[in-house]
Order: structure tokens, then sequence, then C-alpha cells
């Protein structure tokens, strides 16, 4: 689910722009595709259009999407929200019973800081937080395989110690990252041997174990 109203991304990141959900009757059937389903308010309105809405119509819009959507059950259900500490975490946190946040941060000073006001605002709200991931961690030179740390190195990491969260790893900066994404076509779909793939399989298998370990 793709919470980000103002700015959504899943569409683009699916393969799915201009594709409409499917509504029959009052209930709206989620997009499939790689064997997701998802919904994304970038389904439902305009690519170009700007949604300018306060936080009351936000907070509507994101309770009728959850709770008038056809969602076929599973083992996870994944809420991509919008960075800061707004509206939109608020009504996640008061319509949903959410198992844990998880939190992503590149790893400079500039941006942990945001983070660590994210983990501030779901401890207030009684969220756990089952990890931390570190996006653009690094990057590997395809040419002489050197790598650089352009964003300072292990920030998300110190800081999920210091909060006694566990560190779920990282991401490093890979070209066909964004071309998946730009493409539609995820990474982990269209290249299972890169060092990128190999980081979002094992970050995925570290989010279970500490899920596992809150319940």
């Amino acid at each position: 689910f793709d919470a980000d109203i103002y700015g959504p991304s899943l569409p683009i990141m699916l393969g799915t722009r201009g594709e409409k959900p499917h509504i029959q009757g009052t209930k709206i059937r989620p997009i499939k595709k790689y064997d997701i389903s998802a919904l994304s308010i970038g389904n439902m309105v305009e690519e170009n259009a700007s949604v300018v809405w306060r936080g009351p119509i936000v907070h509507q819009a994101i309770e009728q999407m959850l709770r008038d959507t056809e969602w076929p059950g599973g083992d996870f259900m994944l809420i991509d929200l919008p960075p800061g500490t707004g509206d939109v975490q608020l009504s996640i946190s008061q319509l949903c019973e959410v198992a844990g946040a998880v939190i992503v941060s590149t790893p400079q000073d500039v941006a942990l800081l945001d983070a660590v006001k994210a983990v501030n605002m779901f401890s207030k709200v009684d969220i756990d937080i089952v990890g931390m991931i570190e996006n653009m961690s690094h990057f590997v030179c395809p040419h002489c395989e050197k790598t650089t740390e352009i964003f300072s190195s292990n920030g998300a990491k110190k800081a999920s110690e210091k909060i006694g969260a566990p560190f779920l790893g990282s991401i490093p900066i890979e070209l066909g990252v964004r071309e998946g994404s730009d493409e539609g076509k995820p990474l982990m779909i269209k290249k299972t041997d890169s060092p990128a793939t190999q980081a979002f399989q094992n970050i995925a298998n570290k989010l279970m174990q500490s899920i596992e370990n809150l319940e």
C-alpha cells in the first residue's frame, strides 16, 4: 500500500503507470504485478496532477483505501510512508494494528536526524521499530570495483545501535536499482546476482526474523 499521498512512486516502480484499479460496487480491487497486490493514489489520479489536500482529507483517503479495498490477505502488508512525521504516519497508527516500523535512511547526519525524529514519533504512538536500513550506503565502481562512501559510512548502523533497534542491512548505490525503478522492472527480478539484489534479499530475511522476535 503506497500511502505517500503527495508523492506516490509505486506505479512507476512496478510498471503500472496509467493502470486504474477495478472498482466493483463499493470495493476497490488492487492492481496485481509481480505477485504483489498493490494500491497507490498514483493509480487513481492523473500522473501529473498535484494532490493538494489538508490533513483531514488525507486521513479520509487513507482510511477509505484501507477499508474499501479487497486486500487478498497473505503473510505481510507493507505500507510505504512519506518522509517525515506528518498526517499520514498518524493516520496509519490510528487505523491499523501495526506490527512495527522500518526506518530507511541514508548515512549522512542530515538524513539521520530525520530518521531519529521518526523513531521518536513511532515511540509516542506505541509502534515498535523492527529495524533500520541504510540506503545509498556506498558506491562500487563497475570498472575498478573500488568502494566509495559518498554519504559517509555506517551512519544508520550507528544510529540503530544507539536506539537499540536491529540493523537490517545496507543497500549500495547501483545503476541497476535506478534503472529497474524507472523501467518498472525491479532489480530483484531483472538481475538476481547483483550486490544490491543480494542486499535486498538479506534485508528481507532479517526483517522477517525481527518481526518473529517481536512476537
